[in-house]
């Protein structure tokens, strides 16, 4: 679809989804009220011949991989299986998080204690190293208690866990507005995240990056975890809310952290996948960002696990089994899903970034968040989830998303100064 032929003014880029006329939907409880089949469909674009074989060549390598980790989570981490015991403590860790969707979000998200001490030391050769500048890790030791207390022993276990991780790139001369950049699933390598990031060109364009470590990631993993990630979901439906509302205390210790005690007073997100998920979360919980840029985000994974063959198969078969209805599955892990709550953030300070050609997480995620969010600026670029072609297009469209909201402002004024 053409710039001239774009069906509503928020898309920013050359290309447009299908179906954006229709007045904004609203879904107030949508894992009842999001389609049953959502997982099995698919979203249209309107493409020219070369555009639509860009679109084949790199769905088909995200096709390739998906199947791959698919193998892999259903080997090593995905605990469903067909014990009736082990399926009855899946319903009941579900409907144990299902019951505080009614509840006010500060509480189920609650806010860290303030004075946690961050330590900062030089990072080792790291592989942008900024003139003018400097690079350091960042840990602290996370005192984030679970929800529900039953699971609290088990998703403890891993003391590697309870040590939050980032990486800080920051200019001299004082703090400046700072993006804070999540990666996604098993993708937690500093070196890997510079570059999909577009590290230098956003210290160039006058940020400081702080790049977070999720949960059961990287330093964060189980000495015998067989992969980088593999307790994010290896925990079951109480590990994985768990996990993502630890992501989001943990971010929260480290914006305190640059906020309060570096000075720091603007301060935004962006993510990629599972990364881009939290990132939106995060939109709907804290109130401080500046902005949010969740990057081929996700907005359900239970609709995901069931489009990711061959696992799920095993998943089908148990929902089969059990009579379990795909809006059951939905509404066990709605606690920590962006569509479940109302961004604090206006939608003026909102972009998604999302993949025409994306097999692993597909662009409908990206479109039904569009939607969510009133419709905020979308951009779509004609790659995959692992090759984002036309990625200058969208690092473009960023730096003209944070000049319409200064984003900025007080970098130029500063580099004024100097001269």
């Amino acid at each position: 679809m053409s710039a001239g032929t774009r069906s509503h003014e928020s898309i920013v880029s050359r290309i447009g989804h299908a179906g954006s006329t229709k007045a904004p939907r609203k879904l107030r409880r949508w894992w009842n009220e999001l389609d049953p089949s959502f997982w099995r469909s698919e979203l249209s674009f309107e493409l020219p011949l070369s555009q639509r074989m860009q679109v084949a060549l790199t769905a088909a390598g995200d096709l390739v991989t998906r199947t791959a980790a698919a193998t892999l989570l259903g080997a090593t981490a995905l605990p469903f299986g067909f014990s009736p015991a082990r399926i009855r403590d899946l319903e009941a860790e579900g409907e144990a998080y299902a019951r505080f969707l009614d509840e006010d979000p500060a509480r189920t998200f609650r806010a860290p204690e303030h004075g946690v001490r961050v330590t900062r030391t030089k990072a080792r050769w790291p592989h942008f190293a900024p003139s003018g500048g400097s690079c350091e890790d960042l840990r602290f030791d996370s005192a984030y208690t679970p929800l529900v207390a039953a699971y609290a022993k088990g998703y403890l276990a891993n003391a590697k866990n309870r040590v939050a991780h980032a990486r800080h790139w920051f200019h001299g001369g004082g703090p400046r507005p700072t993006v804070i950049a999540i990666h996604g699933f098993t993708a937690d390598l500093y070196a890997l995240n510079e570059w999909f990031f577009a590290l230098p060109w956003l210290y160039e364009l006058g940020c400081d990056v702080l790049l977070f470590t999720m949960p059961f990631h990287g330093q964060r993993s189980s000495t015998l975890a067989p992969f980088s990630g593999h307790g994010f979901f290896s925990g079951g439906i109480a590990g994985i809310n768990e996990a993502f509302l630890q992501a989001v205390h943990d971010f929260r210790v480290f914006m305190d952290h640059l906020m309060i005690v570096r000075g720091v007073e603007t301060v935004g997100v962006t993510g990629v996948s599972l990364g881009g998920y939290t990132s939106a979360l995060l939109a709907a919980v804290e109130p401080r960002l500046a902005f949010s840029v969740p990057n081929v985000p996700l907005v359900s994974v239970a609709d995901l696990a069931l489009e990711w063959h061959p696992v799920s198969e095993l998943i089908r078969a148990v929902m089969r089994i059990k009579g379990l209805p795909v809006q059951t599955l939905r509404r066990w892990l709605a606690l920590t899903s962006p569509l479940s709550y109302t961004p604090l953030l206006p939608k003026e300070r909102l972009m998604i970034i999302g993949g025409v050609a994306d097999r692993l997480a597909p662009p409908k995620h990206s479109r039904e968040l569009w939607e969510h969010w009133d419709r905020c600026r979308i951009h779509w670029y004609c790659g995959s989830h692992l090759l984002h072609l036309d990625r200058g297009e969208y690092l473009r469209e960023i730096a003209k998303f944070f000049g319409g909201i200064s984003v900025l402002d007080k970098t130029k004024r500063r580099r004024k100064k100097r001269r």
